[in-house]
């Protein structure tokens, strides 16, 4: 079976996870293509997979801790992304793919029905029109036009595969909204992420350890300023603090011994399954990874981004950790740091997720679903 994968690469969640199932595809003999581009394309290729370049869909723009919609709707416009599925095209025509795996991608999806392909839409939000509730007419009126675009998509996929566990567990379960006839096409695989928790060794780090992956993005950089001088007022708690390609760790300086700044971490798995408490924002893919892995969250979701608004808010109700938002004071986020290192029902309730996720084994279930599909088409 030959498989294409497109990636939506904006936020590497995306492509982690996509990187995951391809090598389970792989491991099983058949043949895989990945599509991305830009630093997601780079990430695959430096993890040794056979890559297609694709045009890009939508270009995030934000400042002081908050997406700015407006800024990122025209950004997207001006780049001329919204004509790549004549590219995408070409693709499909040259690989021939049986069939289509599209994280989030969707000129892949509008692409592969074109060619008559069978296509699988990996998405953990269907009411994207949600983004555009709050602006003036002109955004209310594109989010209007893009509701019925995606619910177009949905109506038209073979099936749609929400890359998180089972309700009523679900995560991002706020961030769905599907029709009723659609809901059969649902597949809850459970967490796909990129390593398996009794693959990774743990990294030997000073304990309690706090894992700090909010960087990225420049419009991050108030909390995790914030998270340093947090780490100053109990220096008995100690952090790793991932800064992301953005930020450059040397323009800190007088750090405390009880931190330590990273740009780049080649792979993060070892250092969340030595955490004991992980800062994140509010990105599906990060929250499913730190509750594969057992450990907590303290989210700070990314402000008018109502996805990760969703995500956290369930993170909080479902005691998997806490939200918080960037407003919260220094003291105010050491002593929810200091809550979730002691309360020993979240604890449980997150390594009961991880044995979940490992019950689930969602690259093997999706590797699966595709498999049968593929038997169904050929006899047909």
């Amino acid at each position: 079976m030959k498989v294409l994968i497109f990636i939506c690469g904006e936020g590497l969640g995306h492509t982690s996870r996509c990187i995951a199932l391809g090598r389970e595809l792989l491991d099983a003999g058949h043949e895989v293509y990945l599509g991305a581009y830009g630093y997601s394309k780079e990430f695959v290729e430096k993890k040794g997979y056979r890559t297609v370049e694709i045009p890009p869909e939508i270009e995030l723009v934000g400042n002081s801790g908050s997406l700015d919609l407006k800024r990122s709707v025209i950004s997207t416009l001006k780049n001329g992304s919204v004509f790549g599925v004549f590219k995408v095209l070409r693709i499909l025509k040259e690989i021939k793919p049986d069939i289509v795996v599209s994280d989030s991608y969707f000129t892949g999806v509008v692409s592969s029905k074109i060619r008559g392909i069978p296509i699988y839409l990996i998405v953990n939000q269907s009411n994207m029109e949600i983004f555009f509730k709050s602006g003036g007419i002109v955004l209310r009126t594109i989010g209007w036009i893009i509701k019925q675009f995606y619910s177009c998509i949905f109506r038209r996929v073979d099936r749609i595969i929400i890359p998180d566990f089972p309700m009523p567990y679900t995560v991002c379960r706020l961030n769905l909204a599907f029709e009723k006839k659609v809901s059969k096409k649902l597949f809850f695989s459970g967490p796909l992420v990129l390593e398996k928790y009794d693959n990774v060794k743990a990294a030997v780090l000073e304990k309690p350890h706090v894992l700090s992956l909010v960087g990225g993005f420049g419009y991050r950089e108030p909390i995790f300023r914030k998270v340093i001088k947090v780490a100053k007022l109990d220096r008995n708690i100690n952090y790793t603090l991932l800064s992301g390609p953005n930020l450059n760790p040397e323009v800190f300086s007088n750090l405390p011994e009880n931190v330590t700044i990273k740009r780049f971490i080649n792979d993060q798995f070892p250092y969340l399954k030595a955490s004991d408490l992980v800062i994140a924002p509010g990105g599906h893919s990060t929250i499913m990874e730190a509750l594969t892995f057992g450990v907590p969250v303290l989210s700070f979701p990314d402000m008018n981004h109502s996805e990760q608004e969703n995500n956290a808010a369930v993170v909080d109700s479902e005691s998997y950790g806490k939200r918080l938002d960037y407003s919260a004071s220094p003291e105010e986020i050491l002593q929810s740091i200091r809550e979730l290192l002691k309360d020993k029902k979240i604890r449980q309730k997150v390594e009961n997720m991880k044995k979940l996720s490992k019950d689930l084994n969602a690259t093997a279930a999706i590797k699966e679903l595709l498999e049968s599909s593929s038997k169904v088409n050929k006899k047909v």
